[in-house]
């Protein structure tokens, strides 16, 4: 759609254009033998591939072509805006989705992580890629527009909102949320005070402890913050 709207496109796909309309080589076959120089990168940074990075070195790039394939060409300034604005809502659900899937971040968002756990700014390391490619990508021919400064204005926060309702926890995660209930319930039988419950109050000798809320919040459906810190370290990509 970003292609299509011919509007601007991201930093990367910026890159991507400039090195298919200079090789000649599809839109997706650059994505793919790019995906795989730069998961290259990753070796002397230690950083460990998943399933996620696999499907997003070759899946991405099929489904590029596949879709500009059939795609048609819109001329009126009023459907490419509209193109444009769907491409960046998708891309940001899109990008919350993998990455709360748990199974591994794309090569090219690796890279930038795994450059930030050795210390440097995870900020200036994004800043620091993203202008580089925008730069190389638009030397080379690349589309530059209003696409790519809203790309940038907007990945953040639409991750931001989409990122915790996608997040899936795993099975270490749903075992932690389980040992906490079962606490919580033995808490309840042997009359302790829930741990962290502030609504706990004795008026007097022998009164009964106020349990509501306890009970309460085990009936509340309970969000696993492991995996979700892992993923909220890593968006901070994107502000």
């Amino acid at each position: 759609m970003f292609v299509v709207a011919d509007l601007g496109l991201d930093a990367w796909d910026v890159l991507h254009q400039g090195i298919s309309d200079t090789t000649g080589m599809s839109l997706g076959a650059v994505v793919i033998a790019l995906s795989f120089a730069v998961l290259m990168l990753w070796m002397p940074l230690r950083q460990r591939p998943g399933l996620g990075t696999l499907s997003d070195v070759v899946v991405v790039g099929l489904v590029i072509d596949a879709t500009l394939a059939f795609m048609p060409r819109p001329t009126g300034l009023g459907l490419r805006f509209g193109l444009l604005a769907l491409a960046l809502i998708l891309n940001g659900l899109s990008t919350s989705m993998y990455i709360g899937a748990g199974l591994g971040p794309g090569p090219r968002d690796g890279l930038m992580t795994g450059l930030a756990a050795r210390g440097l700014s995870l900020r200036r390391v994004r800043i620091s890629i993203d202008v580089s490619v925008l730069a190389a990508g638009w030397l080379l021919g690349g589309t530059v527009g209003i696409g790519t400064v809203a790309s940038a204005l907007t990945i953040g926060p639409f991750v931001h909102y989409f990122l915790p309702r996608f997040t899936i926890a795993g099975p270490k995660d749903a075992a932690t949320s389980t040992s906490d209930q079962k606490t919580e319930i033995r808490n309840l039988n042997s009359g302790a005070p829930s741990q962290g419950d502030t609504s706990v109050t004795h008026s007097s000798p022998g009164h009964a402890v106020d349990h509501r809320s306890s009970r309460m919040r085990l009936n509340q459906v309970t969000v696993p913050v492991t995996r979700l810190q892992r993923s909220v370290e890593f968006t901070g990509n994107w502000d």
